[in-house]
């Protein structure tokens, strides 16, 4: 029996970002291809001795290890001792100023650092051919891992509630105030047509008032402090998504959700939906509470190189959806076939004129979402993990 390809996994985190570009595409790895592969997953794995290091053949890390110092250190040692260095990256190192960790990132160089990185490891893994673009003026051995599914995971089991009317729903974390933006004026036009009137709700999944508050005093002394739930990103996310809360009729209703109160309203029949914040292994499980996905997305060069998860993941569960033709969302979607798309041009009009036909044409509903799901099992994680052996196969032997 040949010896087996021994990996070194350093995730960056243990939630999202971890679990999808790190953790489980390892535990897929030698899931499948168990005789050939054997995986270690270490979150600080720059506390052991040399000789740890020297156990392995390949070293798989997002981003960073450690400090960043310590990181280009490691790198260097792994370069003397014959191990092949892979760094995985799914965000572009430098989003602009409507991102709310620009300042912080400009501040910390974190994007000279992580391009230092880029620059220092052998190999780069990352989500598209777009991104691509941008990572080879500093290291041209880039390879494309796409996200992939594990549809043996219960919250990738589709599992919808009933409803007799079109629930549309968007998921998402607390950085997309400038994406959601785009639907201002469309949801307004949705609660002014007399023709919907009862016949959609509005779901917003994710929601989560925690977080902190940091302002300069004129002495320049930093003040941190926990933020009111009436501050968060996520009260701004709901005004948008409820017309500032005109699409509800209820106003007790709308007292309740004034209360952020967790757990409070549980809504299900009426014109919009909170859901509270689940954990990554249970997240998913969020599109079992809407018929239609939408993923808005604001033409940047942060937004252009993302993944296409929100499609991936709609597929799955074999929902509509309705995106931004831009970025990562022309990979996979084509327009009437498996979606529907919105020009940027034409946001004022198409978020709510495509809204409208599906909540007209529930068979077109269920169509869209039917081809989706046949479009997107090339995400599964079987296939994807058949490539990535392919290529760890391939590294070794050179």
């Amino acid at each position: 029996m040949s010896k087996k390809i021994k990996v070194l996994v350093v995730p960056s985190d243990r939630t999202g970002v971890g679990s999808f570009r790190s953790i489980d595409p390892h535990i897929a790895l030698e899931k499948y291809y168990s005789d050939e592969f054997r995986v270690e997953i270490n979150y600080e794995p720059w506390r052991n001795r040399d000789s740890y290091w020297q156990d392995f053949d390949i070293l798989h890390f997002h981003r960073g290890m450690g400090d960043w110092g310590n990181c280009l250190r490691l790198l260097e040692d792994c370069k003397k001792w014959g191990i092949t260095t892979i760094m995985d990256i799914d965000d572009f190192w430098m989003p602009g100023p409507e991102h709310p960790a620009h300042s912080m990132i400009v501040e910390e160089k974190i994007n000279l650092r992580i391009v230092e990185n880029i620059k220092a490891a052998q190999y780069v893994t990352t989500t598209t051919d777009e991104f691509v673009k941008e990572i080879t003026p500093y290291n041209k051995n880039v390879e494309v891992f796409p996200n992939a599914i594990d549809p043996s995971k219960r919250q990738f089991t589709p599992n919808p509630e009933k409803s007799d009317i079109l629930r549309v729903g968007w998921l998402g974390g607390s950085s997309h105030l400038h994406d959601l933006n785009i639907l201002k004026d469309s949801i307004q036009k949705l609660k002014a047509d007399p023709s919907l009137k009862d016949r959609f709700q509005m779901v917003l999944c994710g929601f989560d008032t925690r977080g902190s508050m940091t302002t300069i005093d004129p002495e320049g002394k930093k003040h941190t402090r926990k933020i009111e739930p009436k501050e968060s990103v996520w009260a701004l996310y709901e005004q948008i998504m409820t017309g500032n809360y005109d699409i509800i009729k209820n106003k007790e209703e709308v007292k309740q959700l004034l209360e952020f109160t967790k757990g409070k309203p549980s809504i299900k029949t009426s014109e919009y939906r909170r859901v509270w914040t689940k954990p990554i292994t249970t997240y998913a499980t969020n599109y079992n509470l809407m018929d239609v996905s939408i993923a808005p997305l604001k033409e940047t060069t942060f937004n252009r190189v993302k993944s296409q998860l929100k499609i991936i993941e709609a597929g799955f569960h074999k929902k509509a959806i309705i995106a931004q033709d831009f970025g990562p969302y022309k990979i996979d979607c084509v327009h009437g076939k498996n979606s529907l798309l919105v020009p940027t041009s034409k946001n004022h009009k198409w978020w709510y004129k495509h809204l409208k036909t599906l909540i007209n044409n529930p068979n077109m509903v269920k169509d869209l979402g039917e081809q989706l799901y046949e479009d997107v099992q090339k995400y599964h994680i079987k296939a994807v993990t058949k490539t990535r052996a392919e290529w760890y196969r391939s590294l070794i032997k050179k």
